[in-house]
């Protein structure tokens, strides 16, 4: 791939939830993009990726855990409740990605950032692919209920929870402002 190519990707990317939630997404290609999100850089190669594939009913399950969370945080509105309730059936995927602890702090960063990184290449080779692509975190992926439900170890971290499926339509172009650059030279 060229760097115009690449550009173009990176460029083309969107957050789009217009996603089509009754149309499968085959295990072999979110295998696949699991693949790629671990190929991001890694100090020290810890592979701290793990991944919960969450489809089907397990993706009401998901939005009932959801509610008790928001319920055990004080929430009361029962539209927003409710609106938890549901909110993981708009995708027929939801892909949890989370960073295994480590108990060194500077480690954990590290590896918080790799995570991040791997989600971005999987994000880019979900657009590669066809397929709409959201990613969320919020009160659920803080919760040590969202950590038991897919079945990651104590102390891990989410750094994403990815709507993944097939777009109904596109979502509109977005821009960003110029980078900021300081350069420092001789």
């Amino acid at each position: 791939m060229n760097l115009e190519a690449a550009l173009a990707l990176l460029k083309g990317r969107r957050t789009n939830l217009r996603m089509d939630p009754e149309r499968a997404v085959p295990d072999s290609l979110i295998a696949t993009l699991c693949e790629v999100a671990v190929w991001a850089p890694n100090h020290k190669l810890t592979e701290p990726w793990r991944f919960a594939a969450i489809t089907g009913d397990a993706r009401k399950d998901l939005g009932e855990l959801a509610a008790r969370v928001l319920v055990d945080g004080g929430v009361t509105d029962p539209a927003r409740l409710q609106k938890a309730r549901v909110k993981y059936l708009r995708a027929p995927v939801m892909l949890v990605v989370a960073c295994a602890p480590d108990p060194d702090p500077v480690r954990h960063a590290e590896d918080l950032a790799a995570v991040a990184a791997g989600t971005q290449n999987l994000l880019l080779a979900a657009t590669s692919a066809g397929l709409a692509s959201y990613w969320g975190t919020g009160l659920t992926a803080r919760s040590v209920e969202m950590l038991a439900f897919c079945d990651f170890e104590a102390g891990s971290e989410i750094v994403a929870m990815v709507y993944l499926g097939w777009p109904t339509s596109e979502a509109p172009p977005t821009g960003r402002r110029p980078p900021v650059v300081t350069w420092v030279k001789d």
